[in-house]
């Protein structure tokens, strides 16, 4: 393995372990603080204890996010200096809003956490609040930099270096808004769904658990609208790839030729060398129509391009088609639940819209099957986005192997790491399990019958 491409893999795993943390810490304290809400409206005892295992689950994963975190920060100053020493002065603003808003989030999960019975209730659902306001804000600001890494502005290059630094004009590039509103879409969506999925499993064997119904309720009222936005946030930040990234598209929709009216390339087997998709199903002009909302719209292909620049197009294009494909499901779940449970004429005897959904036991298997959906496609889709920028690491601007430290044995780094996050991924495993085994068996009606049950 050559020193660039380990650097390239030691990154890729930090990010990839750190992407999961990254948007519970979204997700999470909404569902916490949604709990919480329902307890001050309702003092239904069942809501509070939601909102406190909820609140220790927010900091456990908290707690290895920032761990992982702050290493990422350490790499990108040790692994990828020629990318700082260009980058730094021009994003350096988004970077130190993140950091901010990192410990604003941290300031008000320890009063969130240790203020229950010290601080007044309403209070205390302001610093969940905050929690969840400042979780949003981190990620936006971590999205705008990577944003401007495929789209970057703010500055004038002349002679190999920038000159004319506007951080704000860099902060406002053309990806952002795509990038940050996909990105936290998926967060909710994945963490709402995820929860979702794993008290829908339960309650297809406890119908009658309270404490699951509740928390099948809130997770989905937060997971299910946000996976039905997330095609449309897709469809805005691929007609943003197809005006300024046209060889990232190109790649993830397996496009090899220029041509007016391309068709939507679905399914098939790639091969790069022939420049083919064999056997996938097409729709007539269907690319050119999502990208351009134009039939006749001119797509660029990878034909366009140098062979040298293109990223890997079978990894871009199988991670944006497996993105695509489990987003989709998400979509059409969160609409069938939305469905089943829609304000209806009460009927004398019948089942409320709660008892409707928990009784659909078809409906409560695909919930479950979205438990780990929403973070294996945001981790494809991160892989899209980032390998279909390669061999850039500043798109257009800074080539990644022009980037990296001159430093040999890039190996040792990779693999201490590679090993140190499979350790704290089991030890995180062991505390959620763990966690999830001390839930409350509540009957609705009824009264505790006993420890047993889940909650993230």
């Amino acid at each position: 393995m050559s020193d660039l491409l380990a650097a390239r893999s030691q990154m890729a795993m930090s990010l990839g372990f750190h992407i999961v943390f990254a948007l519970v810490g979204i997700g999470m304290p909404l569902l916490m603080v949604v709990a919480e809400w329902r307890w001050v409206a309702t003092r239904d005892a069942i809501y509070l204890e939601l909102a406190q295992r909820w609140a220790r689950g927010t900091a456990i994963l908290f707690a290895v996010g920032a761990v992982s975190g702050t290493v990422l920060s350490f790499e990108l100053g040790l692994l990828w200096p020629g990318f700082m020493r260009f980058a730094g002065p021009i994003i350096g603003m988004p970077f130190s809003l993140e950091g901010f808003a990192f410990f604003t989030e941290a300031i008000f999960l320890g009063v969130y956490l240790y203020g229950w019975d010290r601080i007044p209730p309403r209070a205390h659902l302001a610093a969940g609040a905050l929690v969840a306001v400042s979780g949003v804000a981190s990620g936006i600001f971590v999205v705008i930099a990577n944003a401007w890494m495929n789209t970057p502005t703010g500055f004038a290059l002349v002679r190999g270096a920038a000159t004319q630094v506007d951080p704000l004009a860099a902060m406002g590039n053309p990806a952002a808004p795509t990038q940050a509103l996909h990105v936290t879409l998926a967060a909710y969506a994945a963490t709402g769904l995820a929860v979702a999925g794993i008290h829908a499993f339960l309650l297809r064997r406890d119908p009658g658990n309270a404490f699951h119904r509740r928390a099948l309720v809130i997770a989905l009222a937060v997971g299910g609208p946000a996976a039905v936005l997330q095609p449309v946030a897709g469809d805005l930040a691929a007609q943003e790839v197809a005006r300024d990234q046209p060889v990232k598209l190109a790649a993830m929709e397996a496009v090899f030729h220029t041509e007016r009216g391309a068709p939507l390339v679905l399914g098939g087997w790639l091969d790069v060398d022939a420049r083919t998709t064999r056997h996938a199903i097409r729709v007539p002009a269907g690319l050119a129509l999502l990208a351009f909302h134009d039939p006749r719209a001119i797509v660029q292909g990878l034909d366009a391009t140098p062979r040298e620049d293109w990223p890997n197009v079978a990894a871009v294009h199988w991670s944006f088609q497996l993105m695509v494909a489990l987003g989709c499901y998400m979509a059409i779940v969160a609409l069938w639940a939305g469905w089943v449970t829609r304000p209806r004429r009460p009927r004398a005897g019948g089942p409320d819209r709660l008892d409707a959904l928990v009784r659909h036991r078809r409906l409560l298997a695909a919930i479950a099957l979205t438990t780990p959906m929403g973070f294996v496609a945001t981790e494809a889709g991160w892989m899209a986005t980032e390998l279909g920028r390669q061999p850039w690491v500043i798109y257009g601007v800074l080539r990644t192997r022009d980037a990296v430290t001159p430093m040999p044995g890039l190996i040792v780094p990779f693999t201490v790491f590679t090993l140190l996050y499979c350790f704290l991924g089991v030890i995180v495993m062991f505390l959620l399990y763990h966690h999830i085994l001390r839930s409350p068996h509540v009957s609705e009606g009824g009264g505790r019958r006993g420890i047993e049950g889940t909650a993230p």
